[in-house]
């Protein structure tokens, strides 16, 4: 698939010329600091000597007061305290979070996830009926809640109080709960409105250990709150980022024994980056609340010996391969079915319906479909007699606007720009279907039918020596908001050593006219370039800047993302 390219705007000459001298590296990473908003010694001290001491007060955020104090008095009353939270690697990790450092001191407290099948997203009825049977006065709820209106005042009338802690939007109104903490809300002055649901927990932990415990114990926990961060795919800017740099670091030196169980499990060798959790550690974390009940993703995270989280890792790595499996052969049978039919191939956006799909994986099939022919789409299965789905969407296409457009023939939906989840009645397939491909026909242009590659800065290859990429190194975490730089190189050619490997990807060392460096290039996916890059014909290339160990040795590789032959 042909792809667009999209450089991000260069800084005026003064201004490239003034912070490439203030923080001392070449105009090519000053360029890219530039893009992110360091515009300066102060900024640029900040994004690279992240501190602990940069996160924000949590008494900032609106409610966290009331939240601590019911908190302490449920603590001092003896109530029992039920940990909340979603079935996705957000909630679990957040419910193990709240619920470790509760129970680290309190045995009053026992955690919740719903049912993804028989309960479905959110705080459920029977959830709360469950919570008033065994006795709960307090609820906390995590990455969920804000928009339980009915189910906090059901709560209520039950003797249940909630404190919920989510980062999603809130619909009309916010709930009648003792405390609501979420940055997103309007009368909410917190300066930093990213934060994942685990992040939430975290800054509610750190809130109460504040007051009532040792300011840093909430610290131990940055291991599960870069795991949420990563795997939610939040922005990893502003406050997230610190998060996220000590999170890794406590990640990789001493993580708490379910991480490093999954880690083992999944023979982790080298230290873990934000896209290293979100390929190997989030999908084995989600697979259990994807195939079975997210009970026992919990049930690793809390676990306090290695002996017992190696049990409960085998267990759901066995989840994950069942997850595999169906995610694989339903994204089969879905690029068969448009593949094989005029109209679905023409249609600007895909809405597939199949009853006996596995409603866990529809999410990342939807995704793959994306991926395969870029455009808006919704992957729909049949649960409780009712047909619910998700969507994903392509850049820039608001596809959150687009279902909310199609809402009087759901039942529910919720989600963000680019994805989403949705329930409606079987008598309502077709409409949807016709009413969706409706409203993304006349609102996808051209242009978001098109992938697009960012390109950050264009480079000659010699400036890519130890010191560059040292300084590379030290902008990481990557992730949304401070992606890994993209850059392009032109007038590059093959100076050789091309090979294909797994009848898919390229290798070879390329070269650059004018420059006498040279470096190993690995193109993935790209044998469609294969004779082109045989002829000897130069060309232009998007890539990133990696590091790749081989016989011991390291040494600087190029990671390509497209190729352009004039």
């Amino acid at each position: 698939m042909e792809k667009r390219w999209q450089h991000k705007p260069i800084p005026p000459p003064s201004e490239l010329e003034g912070l490439s001298k203030i923080i001392n590296v070449n105009p090519y990473l000053a360029t890219v600091l530039w893009q992110r908003g360091i515009r300066d010694f102060t900024t640029a001290k900040d994004f690279f000597r992240p501190s602990l001491d940069h996160l924000h007060d949590p008494f900032l955020l609106t409610d966290m007061h009331p939240a601590v104090e019911r908190i302490k008095k449920a603590i001092d009353g003896q109530e029992k305290i039920l940990v909340y939270g979603d079935y996705d690697v957000d909630g679990t990790t957040a419910v193990a979070l709240v619920y470790s450092y509760l129970k680290q001191f309190y045995p009053h407290c026992e955690f919740y996830i719903p049912d993804r099948y028989s309960e479905g997203y959110g705080v459920s009825e029977a959830g709360i009926v469950w919570a008033e049977e065994n006795g709960f006065t307090l609820i906390i709820a995590l990455d969920l809640g804000i928009k339980a209106s009915d189910m906090v005042t059901l709560a209520r009338h039950k003797g249940i109080d909630f404190i919920i802690c989510d980062h999603h939007l809130p619909g009309g109104e916010i709930p009648n709960a003792v405390a609501v903490l979420d940055p997103k809300r309007a009368d909410c002055t917190y300066p930093f409105k990213e934060l994942s649901g685990c992040g939430l927990g975290f800054k509610l932990v750190q809130a109460y250990s504040s007051c009532y415990g040792n300011p840093e114990d909430a610290y131990q926990y940055l291991d599960l709150v870069v795991v949420s961060i990563a795997s939610d795919i939040v922005p990893i800017n502003g406050e997230n980022r610190v998060l996220a740099y000590f999170g890794l670091q406590k990640l990789n030196e001493s993580a708490r024994p379910g991480l490093q169980a999954l880690k083992d499990i999944a023979a982790i060798k080298t230290d873990l980056d934000v896209s290293g959790i979100v390929f190997t550690l989030g999908p084995r974390i989600n697979a259990a609340g994807r195939v079975a009940h997210a009970r026992a993703a919990v049930e690793l995270l809390i676990s306090t010996s290695l002996q017992q989280a190696n049990e409960l890792a085998e267990k759901i790595n066995l989840k994950n391969d069942l997850r595999r499996e169906f995610d694989l052969s339903i994204t089969e049978e879905a690029i068969a079915m448009i593949e094989s039919n005029d109209q679905l191939r023409q249609a600007k956006s895909t809405v597939l319906f199949k009853e006996t799909w596995h409603k866990g994986v529809i999410g990342i099939v939807a995704a793959r479909c994306v991926e395969k022919f870029y455009r808006p789409t919704v992957i729909l299965t049949e649960s409780n007699h009712k047909i619910t789905g998700s969507a994903r969407s392509v850049q820039n296409f608001d596809l959150y606007e687009a279902i909310r457009a199609c809402s009087d023939l759901l039942e529910k939906f919720g989600g963000h720009k680019y994805a989403a989840g949705l329930t409606l009645d079987k008598s309502n397939l077709v409409a949807f279907q016709q009413r969706f491909e409706e409203v993304v026909a006349k609102n996808l242009t051209e242009e978001m039918r098109t992938p697009i590659v960012e390109i950050d800065v264009a480079v000659q290859l010699d400036a890519l020596n130890a010191k560059f990429n040292n300084v590379l190194k030290q902008m990481a975490p990557f992730g949304p908001e401070n992606h890994k730089p993209v850059f392009e190189a032109a007038g590059v050619f093959v100076q050789n050593a091309l090979t294909s490997f797994k009848d898919k990807h390229i290798r070879f060392i390329v070269g650059q006219e004018g420059n006498a460096s040279v470096f190993s290039a690995v193109a993935f996916d790209a044998m469609q370039h294969y004779e082109a890059l045989a002829s000897g014909a130069s060309f232009r290339m998007a890539f990133t800047v990696e590091e790749n160990t081989y016989n011991g040795l390291t040494s600087i590789q190029l990671r390509i993302k497209d190729l352009k032959f004039d």
